[in-house]
């Protein structure tokens, strides 16, 4: 009689357990907190991206999330099992009515279980997806940014940008175009009015077409009010539009560009002075003057440099050379002996006036 078949033992002498035996467990730890465990359409959060590492990139987030949600909606609060259920608890001879308060005690212990903010699976690498529960998700990202903004107190090391997601839906054009109808009234509905501009970005989809749904959103925005006008420099509003795999994420957000994208790394760099990136450009003639007289002892051979610096230094003399005069000297090779004559003797008549 046949030995039965024995499973491979692993060097330190125990059996090794087949893959099947640990996804249960798995799945199983996935849904204990209750709620949505991915992105799916219905819900509100916050959209972040990051660089590589997406469990410290959720760890900031939370850390970020709570301390300003504290601010501006006060500490979490949990309710007790017991006290939320003690209300079920009575005789009720309705079978309908009954079964009503068991449905909604089994909602209530699910609600319970419920954070303020929950991270679900995006479906696209370095991106994570925040679930917010009772707060306005754009209302929260743009103090968060503002702040930042202001005091230019960098928080986050792995946190790239962060995206406040009112909305989602199917990611198919007719299912977009019927939510964003409803969605995109609160701001540009009449009398509501504004400049706007449309931000697409799509990863993990490939049936969508990026210029066919900018036309389409921006022609729903026309046609709330005829007032809507497109910037796409300094726009009032910004529609924000991510696609990813089969849903949709949309959001209205204001001072897109203020806050440089909604980039957390970006957003705390001290903006340069415009006068340091070019400060060759003086105000007035002072600063036409001076070049004027660098390029004349550098290169005297410029003509046309010197048609301008000529009638300006004169000018200022008193004395205004004629035009055929400034022909001689351009067409001349502009050598340096004529100008110098030029200057020598207009400061000759000056001493003579003098």
């Amino acid at each position: 009689m046949a030995a039965p078949a024995q499973q491979p033992t692993q060097p330190g002498g125990g059996k090794r357990k087949g893959k099947a035996q640990y996804v249960p467990a798995k799945r199983a730890r996935r849904c204990d907190a209750g709620g949505p465990r991915q992105l799916e359409p219905g819900l509100q959060g916050i959209l972040i991206t990051c660089n590589m590492n997406e469990r410290k990139c959720v760890e900031e987030a939370y850390s970020l999330l709570n301390e300003y949600g504290d601010d501006m909606y006060g500490p979490e609060k949990f309710t007790d099992k017991d006290q939320q259920t003690s209300g079920s608890e009575g005789e009720d001879d309705d079978a309908e009515a009954a079964l009503k308060k068991e449905v909604g005690d089994i909602k209530a212990s699910t609600e319970m279980r419920l954070r303020r903010f929950q991270s679900v699976e995006s479906g696209a690498n370095n991106v994570v997806f925040i679930r917010t529960l009772g707060i306005e998700p754009e209302k929260l990202v743009h103090h968060i940014l503002q702040d930042m903004y202001k005091t230019k107190k960098k928080k986050t090391r792995v946190i790239l940008r962060m995206l406040p997601i009112s909305g989602t839906c199917k990611a198919f054009l007719e299912d977009m175009k019927k939510y964003a109808e409803t969605f995109l009234e609160p701001w540009f509905k009449a009398p509501n009015k504004g400049t706007f501009q449309i931000v697409y970005k799509s990863r993990n989809n490939s049936h969508m077409n990026r210029e066919e749904v900018i036309k389409e959103l921006a022609g729903i925005v026309g046609s709330l009010n005829s007032e809507n006008k497109v910037d796409l420099t300094n726009p009032q509003y910004t529609v924000v539009v991510e696609i990813i795999k089969a849903v949709c994420c949309l959001s209205v957000v204001k001072d897109y560009m203020l806050f440089r994208k909604y980039n957390l790394q970006e957003v705390v760099k001290s903006a340069k002075d415009p006068s340091q990136l070019n400060p060759k450009q003086g105000n007035g003639k002072e600063t036409k003057l001076e070049s004027g007289d660098k390029l004349n002892q550098n290169n005297p051979a410029e003509g046309k440099n010197n048609q301008q610096v000529v009638p300006e230094i004169s000018e200022e003399l008193g004395q205004i050379k004629p035009t055929s005069e400034m022909q001689v000297v351009n067409e001349g090779g502009a050598k340096p002996e004529i100008v110098s004559q030029v200057t020598e003797g207009s400061k000759s008549k000056e001493n003579d006036l003098s």
